[in-house]
């Protein structure tokens, strides 16, 4: 019993240690979500543990794969999550898969861990990453859609949002509501300038009247 637990033991410390660095390192690093690294950890843990158990059955890694998509279909069907967070719940349910039936020897699987640890790094730097965010809205002026009045539609919503907004796109238009629903996407970085320079023009025309 303990020859058969030292293994489990060791590789589930490695499965631990891939997923932590993955979900804190990568993930929390810039989205700062501890509720979704969180569930990515235990996620991590559950699909090593099962399949690790399960590994004696001849389980082929095209099984383990069935498995993860069995646990897709059953994944928080209340919560819809981003592309971005499913292609980390991905990466986790990888680097669970391959710790609990590869072959691979130690030194080989910290590797291949490290690996796909390294590149998410990566591609979740500044330097990769669009200067661009997204927003979706809700918007009851529905007059200002127009293709014409598309100028005061964008000055409206940078003074009613304080964003540096960049492009409008109307997703859906409610008829019977007389609302739109509008995706903007403006740059985070230069908002908070914009914001600081509306404040100090507010300041200055308070102090004038």
């Amino acid at each position: 019993m303990t020859e058969l637990a030292l293994p489990f033991m060791f590789k589930l410390a490695i499965n631990i240690l891939s997923i932590s660095v993955l979900c804190y390192g990568c993930y929390y690093r810039l989205n700062k979500n501890t509720d979704v690294a969180g569930s990515f950890l235990l996620f991590g843990v559950g699909i090593f543990i099962i399949t690790n158990l399960l590994h004696g059955v001849d389980m082929s890694m095209e099984f383990a794969f069935g498995l993860f998509a069995v646990f897709t279909m059953l994944r928080y069907r209340t919560d819809a999550i981003s592309i971005k967070e499913m292609t980390y719940l991905f990466l986790v349910t990888a680097i669970a898969l391959l710790t609990a039936v590869s072959k691979l020897s130690t030194l080989e699987l910290l590797a291949l861990n490290g690996l796909i640890c390294g590149i998410a790094f990566i591609v979740d730097t500044r330097f990769l990453r669009s200067p661009y965010r997204t927003q979706s809205i809700s918007y009851e002026r529905i007059e200002n859609i127009k293709l014409h009045k598309r100028p005061q539609l964008l000055q409206d919503l940078k003074t009613r949002t304080g964003l540096n907004i960049i492009d409008i796109e109307i997703v859906h238009i409610d008829f019977l509501k007389d609302a739109a629903e509008l995706k903007i996407k403006y740059c985070p970085e230069t908002t908070s300038a914009v914001q600081r320079s509306e404040n100090e023009a507010d300041a200055i025309s308070g102090q004038a009247s």
